[in-house]
């Protein structure tokens, strides 16, 4: 069956945090048991309805997370792995470090949404270290959500400070995971890594020939 080419939003700039957010929540199918990585993709479960009947998953130790919490729905003892105050939904449960972590790596979640600092095109995952001199690596859940969730959503910024792409060729940060992510989803676009190479869903506030040029990849439509 022939795809449609990617739409190439080119009538206004990139897309917003929230709108990226929502963008990922809209995406997740029904009914899915989901974990979402510390900082940007917690933002995630503001935009998830209960229609969806998502269950959200945190390795701290609950299921039935809801999303952040406001004003005196705020509970310290109440929070995402990110160590932000959210509220349960009808049903949470909560349960020891061990057994969460054994949820994430006996292939239970269906979809995990990471940050990155690189993914390759082959859908290799860099998100816990650069390696650079004076770095503090990060390491936490990630490498047993890679391997563990069915499917890997990375959000990310398309571009570093300094315009390098973090959609790369190959890696050269150290991996968390090999072939492990199946969708990136950026300000500027949204990719899909297949078998045959990275198609682009989506632009945004940029052309798909300027895409390619200035990522300096391969990309199909």
């Amino acid at each position: 069956m022939n795809r449609p080419g990617a739409i190439e939003h080119t009538d206004r700039g990139p897309l917003e945090k929230d709108e990226l957010a929502a963008l990922v929540a809209v995406d997740i199918p029904d009914g899915a048991f989901v974990n979402l990585g510390i900082g940007q993709p917690t933002t995630v479960a503001d935009h998830l309805t209960p229609e969806q009947g998502i269950v959200l998953h945190t390795e701290n130790g609950m299921l039935g997370m809801g999303r952040a919490a406001v004003g005196e729905e705020i509970d310290p003892d109440l929070i995402n792995a990110g160590k932000v105050p959210v509220i349960e939904t009808p049903g949470a449960s909560y349960f020891h470090h061990a057994d969460s972590f054994a949820m994430m790596r006996g292939g239970h979640l269906d979809v995990c949404v990471l940050g990155a600092f690189q993914v390759s095109v082959s859908g290799d995952l860099a998100n816990w270290d650069t390696g650079k001199p004076g770095s503090i690596p990060a390491v936490g859940g990630a490498m047993d959500l890679a391997i563990g969730a069915k499917q890997v959503f990375v959000m990310m910024s398309l571009f570093t400070r300094d315009g390098a792409s973090k959609l790369v060729a190959e890696c050269t940060y150290p991996l968390t995971g090999r072939r492990c992510v199946s969708r990136v989803y950026t300000d500027y676009a949204v990719f899909e890594i297949t078998d045959g190479g990275v198609r682009v869903r989506s632009t945004y506030g940029i052309s798909l020939d300027e895409l390619r040029s200035r990522t300096g990849l391969d990309l199909n439509n």
